[in-house]
Protein backbone atom coordinates (compact mmCIF):
# COMPACT_ATOMS: atom_id res chain seq x y z
CA UNK A 1 0.00 0.00 0.00
CA UNK A 2 1.70 3.28 -1.04
CA UNK A 3 1.48 6.29 1.54
CA UNK A 4 -1.21 9.18 0.41
CA UNK A 5 0.44 12.37 -1.64
CA UNK A 6 1.28 15.59 1.11
CA UNK A 7 -1.25 17.90 0.76
CA UNK A 8 -0.10 21.52 -1.34
CA UNK A 9 1.08 24.39 0.46
CA UNK A 10 -0.08 27.48 0.14
CA UNK A 11 1.98 30.68 1.43
CA UNK A 12 -0.14 34.18 1.46
CA UNK A 13 -1.11 36.45 4.41
CA UNK A 14 -3.58 37.74 1.85
CA UNK A 15 -6.96 37.32 2.93
CA UNK A 16 -8.82 37.38 -0.18
CA UNK A 17 -5.83 35.33 -1.99
CA UNK A 18 -6.12 32.78 0.46
CA UNK A 19 -10.03 32.43 0.50
CA UNK A 20 -9.91 32.00 -3.25
CA UNK A 21 -6.62 29.17 -3.22
CA UNK A 22 -8.45 27.58 -0.69
CA UNK A 23 -11.50 27.39 -2.88
CA UNK A 24 -9.52 26.49 -5.73
CA UNK A 25 -8.49 23.29 -4.07
CA UNK A 26 -11.90 22.79 -3.01
CA UNK A 27 -13.05 22.66 -6.57
CA UNK A 28 -9.91 20.24 -7.37
CA UNK A 29 -10.63 17.60 -4.67
CA UNK A 30 -7.84 18.63 -2.39
CA UNK A 31 -7.43 19.80 1.16
CA UNK A 32 -4.49 21.81 1.13
CA UNK A 33 -1.77 23.21 4.13
CA UNK A 34 -2.14 26.87 4.55
CA UNK A 35 0.02 28.75 6.05
CA UNK A 36 0.80 32.50 6.54
CA UNK A 37 4.36 32.50 7.37
CA UNK A 38 7.64 31.66 5.34
CA UNK A 39 9.08 29.80 8.82
CA UNK A 40 6.23 27.67 8.70
CA UNK A 41 6.72 27.13 4.76
CA UNK A 42 9.81 26.05 5.35
CA UNK A 43 9.00 23.02 7.23
CA UNK A 44 6.52 21.26 4.63
CA UNK A 45 8.29 22.94 1.70
CA UNK A 46 10.08 19.73 0.59
CA UNK A 47 7.49 17.10 1.71
CA UNK A 48 4.45 19.10 -0.17
CA UNK A 49 2.54 17.91 -3.79
CA UNK A 50 2.72 21.59 -4.81
CA UNK A 51 3.31 24.85 -3.50
CA UNK A 52 1.13 27.98 -4.31
CA UNK A 53 3.27 31.14 -3.28
CA UNK A 54 1.65 34.36 -3.04
CA UNK A 55 2.75 37.29 -4.11
CA UNK A 56 2.91 39.04 -0.84
CA UNK A 57 5.31 36.96 0.31
CA UNK A 58 7.57 35.71 -2.33
CA UNK A 59 10.14 38.59 -1.57
CA UNK A 60 10.29 37.05 2.04
CA UNK A 61 10.25 33.71 0.56
CA UNK A 62 13.45 34.17 -1.39
CA UNK A 63 14.94 36.04 1.29
CA UNK A 64 14.96 32.78 3.07
CA UNK A 65 16.70 30.64 0.22
CA UNK A 66 14.52 27.59 0.46
CA UNK A 67 15.79 24.47 -1.16
CA UNK A 68 15.14 24.25 -5.21
CA UNK A 69 12.54 22.07 -5.82
CA UNK A 70 10.03 21.70 -9.03
CA UNK A 71 5.59 22.23 -8.90
CA UNK A 72 6.79 25.91 -7.24
CA UNK A 73 4.45 28.52 -8.77
CA UNK A 74 3.65 32.32 -7.68
CA UNK A 75 0.07 33.67 -7.40
CA UNK A 76 -0.67 37.22 -8.08
CA UNK A 77 -3.47 39.65 -9.57
CA UNK A 78 -1.03 41.77 -11.30
CA UNK A 79 1.73 40.88 -13.90
CA UNK A 80 4.97 43.11 -13.73
CA UNK A 81 8.41 42.80 -14.16
CA UNK A 82 8.71 43.14 -10.31
CA UNK A 83 6.52 40.13 -9.82
CA UNK A 84 8.28 37.97 -12.36
CA UNK A 85 11.37 38.90 -10.90
CA UNK A 86 10.12 37.55 -7.59
CA UNK A 87 9.01 34.26 -9.01
CA UNK A 88 12.51 33.71 -10.51
CA UNK A 89 14.04 34.77 -6.84
CA UNK A 90 12.05 32.69 -4.86
CA UNK A 91 12.45 29.17 -7.22
CA UNK A 92 8.69 29.38 -8.97
CA UNK A 93 8.73 27.52 -12.31
CA UNK A 94 5.62 30.00 -13.52
CA UNK A 95 3.41 32.88 -12.80
CA UNK A 96 -0.87 32.35 -12.33
CA UNK A 97 -2.04 35.70 -11.98
CA UNK A 98 -6.25 35.36 -10.78
CA UNK A 99 -8.74 35.23 -12.12
CA UNK A 100 -6.83 34.06 -15.66
CA UNK A 101 -5.06 31.21 -14.29
CA UNK A 102 -7.89 29.63 -12.39
CA UNK A 103 -8.91 26.91 -14.51
CA UNK A 104 -4.49 25.93 -14.79
CA UNK A 105 -4.71 26.00 -10.87
CA UNK A 106 -7.30 23.73 -10.19
CA UNK A 107 -5.98 21.59 -13.07
CA UNK A 108 -2.41 21.94 -10.86
CA UNK A 109 -4.01 20.97 -7.65
CA UNK A 110 -6.10 18.01 -9.33
CA UNK A 111 -3.03 17.09 -10.88
CA UNK A 112 -0.70 16.80 -6.97
CA UNK A 113 -3.99 14.77 -5.79
CA UNK A 114 -2.84 12.12 -7.86
CA UNK A 115 0.19 12.12 -6.40
CA UNK A 116 3.87 12.62 -7.63
CA UNK A 117 5.46 10.81 -10.89
CA UNK A 118 8.48 10.96 -12.13
CA UNK A 119 9.64 13.12 -14.75
CA UNK A 120 9.70 11.67 -18.05
CA UNK A 121 12.27 11.20 -20.64
CA UNK A 122 12.72 13.69 -23.49
CA UNK A 123 14.31 12.10 -26.25
CA UNK A 124 15.26 14.08 -29.47
CA UNK A 125 15.87 13.02 -33.25
CA UNK A 126 17.27 14.78 -35.77
CA UNK A 127 18.37 13.83 -39.13
CA UNK A 128 22.47 14.79 -39.69
CA UNK A 129 21.68 16.20 -43.39
CA UNK A 130 18.73 17.13 -45.13
CA UNK A 131 16.40 14.29 -46.93
CA UNK A 132 17.62 11.04 -44.29
CA UNK A 133 13.99 10.63 -42.92
CA UNK A 134 14.20 12.00 -39.60
CA UNK A 135 10.46 13.00 -39.29
CA UNK A 136 9.13 9.73 -40.46
CA UNK A 137 11.52 7.62 -38.00
CA UNK A 138 10.47 10.10 -35.40
CA UNK A 139 6.83 9.48 -36.01
CA UNK A 140 7.70 5.97 -36.39
CA UNK A 141 9.61 5.60 -32.81
CA UNK A 142 6.56 7.55 -30.84
CA UNK A 143 4.14 4.36 -31.98
CA UNK A 144 6.74 1.88 -31.39
CA UNK A 145 6.99 3.46 -27.49
CA UNK A 146 2.88 4.21 -27.39
CA UNK A 147 2.20 0.55 -27.72
CA UNK A 148 2.96 0.17 -24.03
CA UNK A 149 2.56 3.67 -22.59
CA UNK A 150 1.64 7.31 -23.06
CA UNK A 151 3.53 8.70 -25.89
CA UNK A 152 3.70 12.65 -26.89
CA UNK A 153 5.57 13.51 -30.40
CA UNK A 154 6.59 16.94 -30.59
CA UNK A 155 6.68 18.89 -34.05
CA UNK A 156 9.73 21.25 -33.28
CA UNK A 157 10.59 21.88 -36.97
CA UNK A 158 8.40 24.52 -38.44
CA UNK A 159 9.24 24.24 -41.78
CA UNK A 160 9.02 20.13 -41.73
CA UNK A 161 6.46 18.01 -43.76
CA UNK A 162 4.41 17.77 -40.65
CA UNK A 163 4.01 14.57 -37.77
CA UNK A 164 0.21 14.91 -38.23
CA UNK A 165 0.49 14.37 -41.78
CA UNK A 166 2.92 11.61 -41.87
CA UNK A 167 0.73 9.76 -39.12
CA UNK A 168 -2.71 10.36 -40.83
CA UNK A 169 -3.89 12.21 -37.84
CA UNK A 170 -4.47 16.16 -39.56
CA UNK A 171 -8.32 15.81 -39.06
CA UNK A 172 -8.49 14.97 -35.58
CA UNK A 173 -9.23 17.54 -33.55
CA UNK A 174 -6.83 19.03 -30.56
CA UNK A 175 -5.57 21.98 -30.03
CA UNK A 176 -1.52 22.52 -32.08
CA UNK A 177 1.02 24.98 -31.43
CA UNK A 178 -1.40 27.94 -32.90
CA UNK A 179 -3.54 27.58 -29.69
CA UNK A 180 -0.66 27.30 -27.43
CA UNK A 181 0.70 30.16 -28.58
CA UNK A 182 -2.60 32.00 -28.07
CA UNK A 183 -3.62 30.57 -24.78
CA UNK A 184 -3.17 32.66 -21.80
CA UNK A 185 -1.08 31.60 -19.14
CA UNK A 186 0.64 27.80 -18.89
CA UNK A 187 -0.88 24.61 -19.66
CA UNK A 188 -1.14 21.78 -16.59
CA UNK A 189 0.10 18.44 -17.69
CA UNK A 190 -3.37 17.48 -17.70
CA UNK A 191 -4.48 20.07 -19.60
CA UNK A 192 -2.50 19.31 -22.08
CA UNK A 193 -2.75 15.89 -22.07
CA UNK A 194 -6.73 16.19 -23.17
CA UNK A 195 -6.31 19.24 -25.51
CA UNK A 196 -4.13 17.52 -27.80
CA UNK A 197 -5.32 15.08 -31.05
CA UNK A 198 -3.98 11.59 -30.20
CA UNK A 199 -4.43 8.20 -31.84
CA UNK A 200 -4.55 5.57 -29.02
CA UNK A 201 -1.50 6.06 -26.18
CA UNK A 202 0.10 8.29 -29.16
CA UNK A 203 -0.51 12.15 -29.09
CA UNK A 204 0.99 14.57 -30.54
CA UNK A 205 1.98 18.41 -30.94
CA UNK A 206 2.15 19.79 -34.84
CA UNK A 207 1.69 22.80 -36.73
CA UNK A 208 -1.40 24.45 -38.13
CA UNK A 209 -1.99 27.17 -40.30
CA UNK A 210 -2.78 30.08 -37.46
CA UNK A 211 0.93 28.95 -36.61
CA UNK A 212 3.88 28.18 -39.61
CA UNK A 213 6.55 29.72 -38.28
CA UNK A 214 9.00 29.56 -35.37
CA UNK A 215 7.70 29.80 -32.14
CA UNK A 216 9.89 31.31 -29.56
CA UNK A 217 12.02 29.33 -27.23
CA UNK A 218 10.40 30.18 -23.98
CA UNK A 219 7.06 29.00 -25.62
CA UNK A 220 8.68 25.61 -26.30
CA UNK A 221 10.61 25.17 -23.09
CA UNK A 222 7.29 25.99 -21.12
CA UNK A 223 5.60 22.78 -22.98
CA UNK A 224 8.31 20.99 -23.14
CA UNK A 225 8.55 21.14 -19.08
CA UNK A 226 5.09 20.87 -19.17
CA UNK A 227 5.06 17.50 -21.38
CA UNK A 228 7.96 15.80 -19.14
CA UNK A 229 5.03 15.88 -16.26
CA UNK A 230 2.34 14.33 -18.35
CA UNK A 231 3.98 11.74 -20.17
CA UNK A 232 6.91 8.75 -19.28
CA UNK A 233 8.23 9.62 -22.71
CA UNK A 234 8.33 12.71 -25.00
CA UNK A 235 9.68 12.37 -28.73
CA UNK A 236 10.88 15.62 -30.26
CA UNK A 237 11.47 15.67 -33.78
CA UNK A 238 14.09 18.57 -34.54
CA UNK A 239 14.84 20.94 -37.34
CA UNK A 240 18.89 20.94 -37.74
CA UNK A 241 19.57 24.21 -39.43
CA UNK A 242 20.69 27.28 -36.74
CA UNK A 243 17.47 27.94 -34.52
CA UNK A 244 17.99 29.19 -31.13
CA UNK A 245 14.81 26.76 -30.16
CA UNK A 246 16.83 23.77 -31.70
CA UNK A 247 19.78 25.22 -30.07
CA UNK A 248 17.60 25.09 -26.66
CA UNK A 249 16.11 22.20 -27.24
CA UNK A 250 19.34 20.35 -28.08
CA UNK A 251 20.16 20.95 -23.83
CA UNK A 252 16.69 19.80 -22.67
CA UNK A 253 16.70 16.36 -24.23
CA UNK A 254 17.95 14.08 -22.39
CA UNK A 255 18.63 11.33 -25.49
CA UNK A 256 19.48 12.85 -28.50
CA UNK A 257 19.25 10.19 -31.79
CA UNK A 258 20.90 11.25 -34.93
CA UNK A 259 20.06 9.91 -38.79
CA UNK A 260 22.12 9.64 -41.31
CA UNK A 261 22.76 7.89 -44.33
CA UNK A 262 26.27 5.50 -45.14
CA UNK A 263 26.85 8.07 -48.18
CA UNK A 264 29.95 10.56 -47.86
CA UNK A 265 27.71 13.86 -48.34
CA UNK A 266 25.71 13.06 -45.92
CA UNK A 267 28.24 12.01 -42.84
CA UNK A 268 30.40 14.86 -43.54
CA UNK A 269 26.97 16.83 -42.95
CA UNK A 270 26.06 15.17 -39.71
CA UNK A 271 29.72 15.88 -38.35
CA UNK A 272 29.56 19.53 -39.41
CA UNK A 273 26.16 19.11 -37.08
CA UNK A 274 27.68 17.56 -34.02
CA UNK A 275 29.69 20.33 -33.33
CA UNK A 276 26.67 22.00 -32.29
CA UNK A 277 25.31 18.99 -30.12
CA UNK A 278 25.48 17.94 -26.55
CA UNK A 279 26.32 14.74 -26.00
CA UNK A 280 24.66 12.29 -28.67
CA UNK A 281 23.07 9.42 -28.07
CA UNK A 282 23.37 6.64 -30.88
CA UNK A 283 23.14 6.90 -34.45
CA UNK A 284 20.38 5.33 -36.82
CA UNK A 285 21.49 4.95 -40.27
CA UNK A 286 19.40 4.60 -43.66
CA UNK A 287 19.85 2.80 -46.79
CA UNK A 288 22.27 1.39 -48.16
CA UNK A 289 25.96 1.72 -50.39
CA UNK A 290 28.41 3.68 -49.35
CA UNK A 291 30.68 3.55 -46.12
CA UNK A 292 30.06 0.93 -43.94
CA UNK A 293 27.86 1.51 -40.71
CA UNK A 294 30.83 0.74 -38.43
CA UNK A 295 33.15 2.95 -40.84
CA UNK A 296 30.43 5.79 -40.40
CA UNK A 297 29.85 5.26 -36.67
CA UNK A 298 33.60 5.66 -36.47
CA UNK A 299 33.80 8.52 -38.33
CA UNK A 300 30.98 10.29 -36.54
CA UNK A 301 32.54 8.70 -33.00
CA UNK A 302 29.31 7.42 -32.59
CA UNK A 303 27.35 4.10 -31.14
CA UNK A 304 25.30 2.76 -34.09
CA UNK A 305 21.78 1.60 -32.61
CA UNK A 306 20.61 0.55 -35.22
CA UNK A 307 20.57 0.25 -39.75
CA UNK A 308 17.68 -0.10 -41.84
CA UNK A 309 17.10 -0.30 -45.81
CA UNK A 310 14.67 1.83 -47.52
CA UNK A 311 11.13 0.05 -47.29
CA UNK A 312 8.88 -0.35 -50.32
CA UNK A 313 5.78 1.04 -49.95
CA UNK A 314 6.05 3.43 -47.20
CA UNK A 315 5.79 6.99 -49.21
CA UNK A 316 2.42 5.19 -50.67
CA UNK A 317 1.66 4.68 -47.01
CA UNK A 318 1.87 8.23 -45.84
CA UNK A 319 0.22 9.72 -48.40
CA UNK A 320 -3.13 7.32 -47.87
CA UNK A 321 -2.82 8.39 -43.97
CA UNK A 322 -1.80 5.21 -42.87
CA UNK A 323 1.09 6.10 -41.10
CA UNK A 324 4.68 4.77 -41.17
CA UNK A 325 4.25 1.55 -39.23
CA UNK A 326 1.55 0.27 -41.89
CA UNK A 327 3.83 -2.79 -42.23
CA UNK A 328 4.91 -3.90 -38.36
CA UNK A 329 7.62 -6.16 -39.44
CA UNK A 330 9.59 -4.20 -41.81
CA UNK A 331 12.85 -2.59 -41.41
CA UNK A 332 11.53 0.70 -40.34
CA UNK A 333 9.60 -0.89 -37.25
CA UNK A 334 12.57 -3.22 -36.20
CA UNK A 335 15.11 0.03 -36.67
CA UNK A 336 12.52 2.13 -34.64
CA UNK A 337 12.16 -1.07 -31.94
CA UNK A 338 15.90 -1.06 -31.40
CA UNK A 339 16.45 2.16 -30.97
CA UNK A 340 13.46 1.81 -28.24
CA UNK A 341 15.18 -0.84 -26.65
CA UNK A 342 18.44 0.99 -26.49
CA UNK A 343 17.63 4.30 -25.30
CA UNK A 344 14.17 4.03 -23.39
CA UNK A 345 13.59 2.10 -20.12
CA UNK A 346 11.14 -0.29 -20.37
CA UNK A 347 8.02 0.07 -18.60
CA UNK A 348 7.48 -2.12 -15.46
CA UNK A 349 4.90 -5.50 -16.28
Amino acid sequence: MTDSPAPPLILTCDPGLREDLVRLAAAAGVVPEVVAEVGSALRSWSAASLVLVGGDLAEALAAAVPPRRSGVHLVSSTESADVFRAALACGAESVRCLPAATDDLVADLADCGDGPRPDGLVVGVLGGAGGVGATVFAAAFAEVLAADRDVLLVDADPYGAGLDRVLGVEAVEGVRWGGLVQAAGRLSARSLHEALPRRGRLSVLTWSSTCPGPLSTETVRSVVSTARRGYPVVVVDIGRHPDPVADDLFHRCDRLVLLSTTTVPAAAAAARLIGRLPAVTGLVLRGAGGASPDQVGAVLGLTVLAQMRDQRGLDEAVALGLGPLRNRRGPLARAARAVADAVVPREPA
